[in-house]
C-alpha cells in the first residue's frame, strides 16, 4: 500500500475529531446546548487505542496467580465507568469508608440474574475513591466452569468464592468483595426484591477474624430493576448446569436483545467498617459469636436497602429537581460553561479547545 495511503489512514481519527469538534461547536451555537459530547468520543478512542497497544504486547505480559491482568483491566475502565454514570447513573456514598491500604472484606447484597452489581462496586472503588485500587470479587464457581465468561472473570480479577482463595488473597492486603446469599440473591424472583436471603453460615465472619480484616457492608439498590426475574426454569438450569435459567420480561422471548439490562436508577452506599481487630483468631471457632457477627453485617446492608429506596424516589425516570444536582456532581467547576454575553462564545471556546486537545492526544498515539 502506498505510503501516503497509509499517512491517511492513521491521520483519518484525527480528521474525524476535527470535523466532530467543527460540528459540535455549530450545533451548540444552534441548539443552546450540548449535542455532541467530545469527551464521550475521546473515551471511545482512547479504548480502542487501548486495546490495540494492548494486543501488541505478546505473550510476556505480567498476571498474578489467579490470572489478574491489572493492565488489561484499567483498559476497560471506560466502558465500565460509561455504564456506571451515564446508563445506570450510580450515586455512590461512604466510600471513604474502604481504607486506602491493607486488607478488608467488603459485603453486599446481590441480586440481578448477572453480576453487575459487582462490576458497579469495583467501579465505584476505583473511580470514586480518593485512592483507586482493584476490587477483587469472589464468583460462584458455575460462573467459573463456563467458557470465555471464566476466563474474563479471572482476568479482571475474579476468584472462585472458596476460603483457601480468599485467606491467600486477604493475605495479600488485598480488597476482597463477597456476596453472601451467593446466586440465592441473584436467582430470586422479582416479587422477592431487596429482602435479602439468609447470610449462610456466616463463613465470610471467620474469614475475616482469621484474617484481622475489618467488614465493609455494602448496600446496593437498582441491581434489582434490571433483570426482572418472573419465572425460573429449573429443568433447562439444571439441564445447562446452571443455578437458575431465568424467565423475564425480554428473555427469551427477544432472543439476545433480552440480556441487556434495563437502565435503572443505582445507589450504593459503602457502610462504615465493622472492625474484628479485638476478636482473638480463635473466635473464629465460636459459631456462635459468627453467626452473631454475619447477622449484625446482614441488619446493617437491610437498614441500608431501606434507606436508599427512599432516597432513590424513581425506579427508572430521575426527576428533574435532581438532575440538576446529579449533572453538577459529574462535571466539576469549569467542565461546564455558560456564555454571559455573545452567541454562547465561552461554549463555542470550550468545544474548539476540547477538540484541540483531542487530535494533540491522537497525533501523539499515530505519529
Amino acid at each position: 500500500m502506498p505510503k501516503s495511503i497509509r499517512r491517511m489512514q492513521r491521520q483519518a481519527p484525527m480528521y474525524a475529531l476535527e470535523a466532530a469538534g467543527a460540528l459540535a461547536a455549530r450545533l451548540r451555537q444552534l441548539t443552546g446546548h450540548e449535542v455532541i459530547d467530545l469527551n464521550r468520543i475521546m473515551e471511545v478512542v482512547q479504548f480502542i487505542y487501548q486495546q490495540r497497544e494492548l494486543a501488541r504486547r505478546g505473550p510476556d505480559y505480567l498476571v498474578d496467580d489467579f490470572g489478574f491482568d491489572p493492565q488489561w483491566t484499567e483498559s476497560f475502565l471506560t466502558v465500565f465507568k460509561s455504564l456506571y454514570r451515564d446508563y445506570w447513573r450510580v450515586e455512590t456514598t461512604g466510600v471513604e469508608n474502604v481504607p486506602p491500604t491493607g486488607r478488608a472484606l467488603l459485603v453486599a447484597n446481590h441480586a440481578g440474574v448477572l453480576p453487575w452489581d459487582g462490576t458497579m462496586i469495583k467501579t465505584a472503588v476505583f473511580s470514586e475513591h480518593p485512592h483507586p485500587r482493584h476490587v477483587r470479587a469472589l464468583v460462584a464457581s458455575q460462573f467459573m466452569g463456563m467458557p470465555v465468561m471464566s476466563w474474563f472473570l479471572r482476568r479482571t480479577g475474579q476468584a472462585v468464592g472458596h476460603p483457601d482463595d480468599t485467606r491467600r488473597l486477604l493475605e495479600r492486603d488485598e480488597l476482597v468483595l463477597v456476596f453472601p446469599e451467593g446466586t440465592r440473591g441473584t436467582g430470586k424472583s422479582f416479587r422477592d426484591r431487596y429482602r435479602l436471603r439468609r447470610f449462610g453460615r456466616g463463613g465470610f465472619g471467620a474469614t475475616a477474624i482469621r484474617a484481622q480484616a475489618p467488614i465493609i457492608p455494602i448496600s446496593v439498590v437498582g441491581s434489582e430493576e434490571i433483570y426482572p426475574m418472573l419465572a425460573d426454569l429449573a429443568p433447562v438450569a439444571r439441564f445447562f448446569g446452571l443455578p437458575y435459567f431465568p424467565i423475564t420480561p425480554f428473555w427469551p422471548w427477544l432472543g439476545p436483545l433480552g440480556m441487556i439490562p434495563l437502565p435503572s436508577k443505582w445507589r450504593i452506599q459503602f457502610h462504615a467498617p465493622v472492625d474484628v481487630e479485638d476478636l482473638h483468631v480463635g473466635a473464629a471457632e465460636d459459631q456462635h459469636l459468627v453467626m452473631a457477627l454475619a447477622d449484625d453485617v446482614r441488619d446493617i446492608i437491610q437498614r441500608g436497602i431501606y434507606d436508599n429506596l427512599r432516597l432513590r424516589r424513581g425506579v427508572f425516570l430521575y426527576p428533574r429537581a435532581r438532575q440538576g444536582n446529579y449533572l453538577a456532581s459529574l462535571y466539576p467547576e469549569g467542565r461546564i460553561e455558560f456564555a454571559d454575553s455573545g452567541p454562547l462564545a465561552s461554549a463555542r471556546r470550550k468545544t474548539t479547545e476540547s477538540a484541540r486537545v483531542a487530535v494533540r492526544w491522537l497525533h501523539e498515539r499515530t505519529g
